[in-house]
């Protein structure tokens, strides 16, 4: 059985992390076994944003996602800790996720990790399609037409 391991934030899920997280199982093949880490808020913020919705929140939203077998928050120190306890075949990079494939799996050898790094190619578009789509279209309603008033 191949562990594929993938990684992100997760904020506002939305239909593209799901179609992420199933073609990331794909990529290990029949009965692969999907690991998730997410995100630390303190590592989404040095990103120069702040998560909508906790990591705890987040974490437990993808643990109750059919293709999940098991997910985990990341460390906030070293990425390479959780990649090294998790000890994955195959490590999924999302369509939208910018690491760049050769020098990923440069740090990887480097750490004595020997997982194989893949880019997921789907993705689905559509007009909500990141979660900072659906802040900028909650923000502009509300503003357009106060819908928010009684939330």
């Amino acid at each position: 059985m191949n562990i594929v391991m993938a990684t992100g934030t997760f904020d506002l899920l939305h239909p593209g992390h799901g179609l992420y997280l199933k073609k990331a199982k794909e990529l290990g093949g029949e009965n692969s076994k999907l690991v998730v880490v997410v995100a630390r808020d303190s590592t989404v913020m040095k990103k120069k944003r702040i998560p909508i919705i906790n990591e705890n929140q987040r974490l437990e939203l993808i643990k109750m996602l059919k293709t999940v077998d098991e997910a985990y928050l990341g460390y906030e120190d070293n990425m390479f800790k959780i990649v090294k306890e998790i000890n994955p075949d195959i490590i999924a990079i999302g369509y939208d996720q910018s690491f760049e494939i050769e020098e990923l799996k440069k740090s990887l050898k480097s750490q004595n990790i020997n997982a194989d790094v893949k880019k997921v190619k789907e993705y689905r578009i559509a007009d909500l399609d990141s979660s900072c789509k659906i802040i900028k279209k909650i923000i502009k309603t509300k503003f357009e037409k106060d819908q928010f008033k009684d939330c």
